[in-house]
């Protein structure tokens, strides 16, 4: 059997792929909503793109929307966008933008989505940008914002609870690798 190539396809996925086989058992309702969710997502990841490069370059946006808002005020901080915060290869993450000047550390979430945003995801940011660069939680000014539905919503968290974040990170780093060690990886 000669098997035909579909070589534009390498490394693409289908939306009802087999390996991905839960939609099997959708109604169409049900699929309706699987493929809105994902366009959504997808949408975000564009949004975000879109920003990051608004971001990069210095371009303001004029309105009073999440985006605008969420891009005059990363340019305005000086904030670099999409930022990789590593503690190790078991924990990091990507921060929409963060930026440290002086003694404040100011990291701001874009949500394009419908589910609200949370500050524990920025809290965890916190506390590998203090573990990736030495600095302690106690000697910053932290402040955290989420942009999301057309609100700014601010807060400055508790030292003890990016120290406990920062504890953690390095007690289940640890595990993780004692884990690994066992299994021979």
């Amino acid at each position: 059997m000669r098997f035909n190539k579909h070589s534009e396809l390498k490394g693409a996925h289908a939306f009802l792929s087999a390996s991905k086989y839960s939609w099997d058992r959708y109604d169409e309702e049900r699929l309706a909503e699987v493929f809105r969710t994902a366009q959504a997502a997808r949408r975000g990841d564009e949004l975000h793109e879109f920003a990051k490069e608004a971001i990069r370059l210095g371009i303001r946006l004029r309105g009073t929307n999440t985006l605008a808002a969420y891009v005059n005020d990363a340019i305005g901080f000086k904030l670099s966008p999409e930022q990789v915060l590593l503690y190790s290869m078991n924990v990091f993450g990507t921060a929409d933008a963060i930026g440290f000047r002086g003694r404040t550390l100011r990291i701001h979430d874009l949500k394009t989505g419908e589910k609200p945003g949370d500050f524990r995801q920025l809290k965890i940011y916190a506390a590998l940008f203090c573990l990736e660069y030495g600095e302690r939680p106690g000697e910053l000014d932290i402040e955290l914002r989420i942009y999301q539905n057309d609100e700014v919503q601010v807060y400055i968290p508790p030292v003890e609870d990016v120290a406990e974040l920062m504890s953690r990170i390095i007690t289940f780093d640890k595990v993780i690798e004692r884990l690994k060690a066992e299994e021979g990886m």
